[in-house]
């Protein structure tokens, strides 16, 4: 009884924060005509207020972020055409990213060098363990499937990583940038400040809660390759 309840407050503690984030995203995206301008034209605004013209705003189906490499802040299809109160205040978030990247914010640096050696070895990591079971049957070797299990696991969890210990960074982006943004605009209606600040932090913690679902993911692996 203890393990399952030991269990059952572990998935908790991973699936929570994603739940969180999604439903405080949604709970703001209506009206989708709450203010005059949709979150590009809102990012596009402030970019512009903060002298970062040279800025692109792009339509992306890859989720929200700021590309620091090519100097570009991306929003999704609900945000990017939407005038919601999530539209304006994720984009706010994002532009935050932008004004860390002109400031050259430490962990901004780190966090880019970081995402650039995650990614390939997230991509390895996949690899290893869709071959694992066919190494072992070949091989014959649990040992040597062990290892490619525990480095596919490893190279997967990588990304989870990089994501936790870079949430100052988004929470910098969120209430160090973007909420000061908000207020010195006085773009927010009146009552909207409480609810930006919820957004502001479900926004920040939005890489957090996808990584921890990715160590579930990973624990899923886990238990069919145990089979």
């Amino acid at each position: 009884m203890l393990y399952l309840l030991l269990i059952i407050f572990i998935i908790a503690l991973i699936v929570g924060p994603a739940y969180w984030v999604k439903h405080i995203m949604e709970r703001y995206s209506q009206p989708d005509n709450r203010y005059t301008h949709t979150g590009a034209e809102f990012a596009r605004r402030l970019l512009n207020q903060e002298n970062l013209s040279h800025v692109k705003v792009e339509l992306t189906e890859l989720g929200d972020h700021y590309d620091p490499i090519n100097k570009v802040v991306r929003l999704t299809s609900d945000k990017f055409n939407n005038a919601s109160l999530t539209a304006i205040t994720v984009a706010a978030h994002e532009v935050g990213h932008a004004m860390q990247d002109r400031d050259d914010y430490l962990a901004l640096k780190i966090r880019t060098k970081l995402v650039a050696l995650v990614v390939p070895a997230q991509k390895f990591g996949a690899a290893i363990l869709m071959l694992a079971p066919v190494s072992v049957m070949l091989i014959r070797s649990p040992l040597i499937g062990g290892l490619m299990l525990v480095g596919g696991f490893l190279s997967l969890g990588s990304t989870a990583l990089v994501h936790i210990i870079t949430l100052p960074m988004e929470l910098n982006a969120s209430f160090s940038r973007a909420l000061p943004l908000l207020k010195k605009s006085k773009y927010l209606k009146e009552g909207d400040e409480l609810h930006a600040h919820k957004l502001l932090t479900a926004a920040a913690w939005t890489y957090v809660s996808a990584s921890l679902m990715t160590l579930l993911n990973i624990a899923r692996w886990w238990a069919i390759l145990r089979r």
